[in-house]
């Protein structure tokens, strides 16, 4: 057996005690889901993921290999690289995560690699094309034909044989700012405003709190229906105050992110980022995000074991969420803080059968 199959087989979980009752004996069958929407049997559940960068790539690429009905919601607060450029040049979204997350969702045939490959090349040159990413003049090339964001990503998508839809989470493009103690080495003790999602990405303080500007941005519409229509909902991984948190900031999303019938589950970061999360144990990330929506339930928390080295603490950081623990092998063999589609896929159909997924699907 190889050493993946091994891995794929080993999923372990962790469930704060008396919350299932029997499930480890119920683990072959299908478990219904108190109020959940009554599906037929066999039916694909609704997934939508939120996040941005690679972290949202990342879970993209594991969730289209177990449901055809997928969504991804994506951040637009990213005003470094190509992304800043044609922000500031044109006014536009930044497309760049939006561009990541359609690569994700390319297939593995000739097609879809071939797409990927194309629309994350980068220009190389002298002038003012150099490091600018093609799918990301692509997108705003529509968005300026078109008029309308939904629709050019949603031709984008066709063009690509993409295996899902992508959606900003909102119309205007924002700014993130974040309270940092530190941020300035000589003055230690200080706690600053930090401007920019790239700034903040790379601060060397301590991240107290970030907010968005504007402070109560319009959502997308269509990324408010997607969370209310879900089965499941996918928080994350990705950099922990720049690409997650920020869903949590949109006051319409937030409130569809509470009040859905959908289950909601937060995949953890495999380790702390430099700058942004530096020293961050798994459980610390989880009350960084409940302080900042202290109203959003969680149902279920996925970790990889190996970056957690405090189970118990994690345990009751989750329980503070209402959420169980399941603790799955989800890094890549290669010893990169990175995930693995296939094992990060095995580990979120586990979960779905465990916690309510409803009848087979591919």
């Amino acid at each position: 057996m190889t050493d993946r199959a091994r891995r794929l087989r080993g999923l372990r979980r962790v469930v704060p005690e008396g919350r299932l009752g029997r499930a480890e004996a119920r683990a072959s069958r299908p478990v219904e889901v108190r109020g959940a929407r009554p599906r037929r049997r066999g039916a694909q559940p609704k997934v939508v993921a939120l996040g941005g960068g690679m972290g949202l790539s990342a879970s993209l690429a594991a969730l289209r290999r177990i449901t055809g009905d997928l969504t991804a919601v994506v951040t637009v607060a990213d005003d470094g690289g190509s992304s800043g450029r044609l922000r500031d040049e044109l006014g536009v979204l930044p497309p760049g995560d939006l561009r990541k997350a359609l690569a994700a969702l390319c297939g593995d045939d000739d097609w879809g690699q071939t797409w990927a490959r194309v629309i994350q090349h980068r220009f190389q040159s002298h002038g003012d094309l150099h490091d600018h990413a093609v799918g990301n003049v692509l997108i705003v090339a529509l968005w300026e034909q078109l008029g309308d964001h939904v629709r050019a990503l949603d031709l984008v998508g066709r063009l690509l044989g993409a295996h899902g839809r992508v959606l900003p989470m909102s119309a205007v493009p924002l700014e993130l700012q974040a309270l940092v103690k530190g941020h300035d080495p000589d003055r230690p003790d200080d706690v600053d405003t930090v401007r920019g999602q790239a700034t903040v990405a790379l601060t060397p303080g301590e991240v107290q709190s970030v907010h968005l500007v504007p402070s109560d941005p319009p959502a997308v519409p269509e990324a408010v229906e997607a969370v209310l229509d879900a089965d499941w909902v996918v928080l994350g991984p990705g950099s922990w105050f720049s690409s997650v948190i920020p869903h949590l900031l949109v006051p319409a999303l937030l409130d569809a992110l509470t009040q859905t019938k959908a289950r909601r589950v937060l995949p953890l970061n495999l380790a702390p980022q430099p700058g942004e999360t530096e020293g961050f144990s798994p459980q610390r990330h989880l009350e960084v995000l409940g302080r900042h929506a202290p109203k959003l339930a969680l149902d279920v928390v996925l970790a990889d074991e190996a970056a957690v080295p405090d189970r118990d603490s994690l345990t009751e950081a989750a329980k503070r969420l209402g959420a169980a623990v399941e603790l799955a092998p989800v890094a890549r063999t290669d010893g990169t803080p990175r995930h693995d589609p296939e094992l990060l896929a095995a580990a979120y159909d586990r979960i779905f059968r465990m916690h309510g997924r409803i009848g087979p699907w591919r």
